[in-house]
């Protein structure tokens, strides 16, 4: 049994209270049953169900093509998997984008379909009256800022945020907590900066490429595992090469089967 098997399930309300405490927030991607038993066991606090399975999953170019059954899909499937962990979910590029009216009606779709326990959202002081009107309609929200995979046409690239200033990004995560967000991601931002984002909010910021002055840290299943090799971000430690493990089990497989030394008898009825 793990030895994180007896400890309670985590809520809205850890996550919140760990900032307070000085407890470091961990959080990894997943995008189906059986990585979330995998990150339940091993005792991670949130699985984000990323728009980023578009290209992990799915192999698109970049995350803008998913859809929002894409993410129920994947999101129940995580569900099931998850005893422990805290469940929260994108919201996907134009489903929260048109009219304050669609955006929440997509947001509750997902909550009510999925088992998703929170959403994500990109964006700043723009979506701030949304993020408001969400937590007042029940919603957990959890923003992003810096650098937003679903504007990276309009960003010109995945370009590093923050360096020519950090005024606009602190005033972006004080109006997300202001609305109501329970936690913030920052990705692909510069230290320094991100340490002002910190230190400006009372909820949780959980970083990713950027540092280790936030509250927690978000990396996706398949790069820290080694699993996904299209490119890999500086931000990436990869704590394991599970694809050179798994490619060489399908040639033992391959050598085996043409050599007739699979099956053998103990794998025969």
């Amino acid at each position: 049994m793990s030895k994180h098997a007896e400890i309670k399930k985590i809520t809205v309300s850890t996550i919140r209270n760990k900032k307070s405490k000085n407890e470091k927030v961990t959080c990894v991607t997943g995008y189906d049953y059986t990585a979330a038993q995998i990150l339940d066991q091993a005792g991670v606090d949130i699985v984000l169900v990323g728009d980023s399975l578009g290209m992990v999953m799915n192999g698109y170019e970049n995350t803008i093509p998913v859809t929002l059954d894409e993410m129920i899909y994947h999101t129940k499937a995580v569900k099931r998997g998850l005893k422990r962990a805290f469940l929260v979910t994108d919201l996907p590029f134009g489903t929260y984008n048109v009219s304050t009216e669609k955006a929440i009606e997509n947001c509750v779709r997902v909550i009510k379909e999925s088992g998703a326990e929170a959403i994500k959202l990109e964006g700043g002081e723009e979506i701030a009256p949304l993020v408001e009107k969400l937590v007042k309609a029940g919603v957990n929200v959890m923003g992003h800022i810096g650098l937003m995979p679903q504007s990276v046409h309009v960003m010109g690239g995945y370009k590093i945020q923050g360096k020519n200033g950090s005024e606009q990004l602190v005033k972006d995560a004080v109006a997300l907590e202001k609305a109501g967000a329970f936690s913030i991601v920052v990705e692909g931002v510069v230290a320094e900066t991100a340490k002002k984002i910190t230190d400006a909010v009372t909820i949780p910021t959980i970083g990713i490429g950027a540092s280790v002055n936030c509250d927690g840290q978000v990396l996706v299943y398949h790069d820290m595992l080694g699993l996904f090799n299209d490119f890999t971000p500086k931000f990436v430690k990869r704590y394991a090469n599970l694809r050179e493990v798994a490619v060489k089990a399908v040639e033992n497989y391959i050598e085996e089967v043409k050599s007739c030394a699979f099956p053998d008898e103990k794998h025969s009825f």
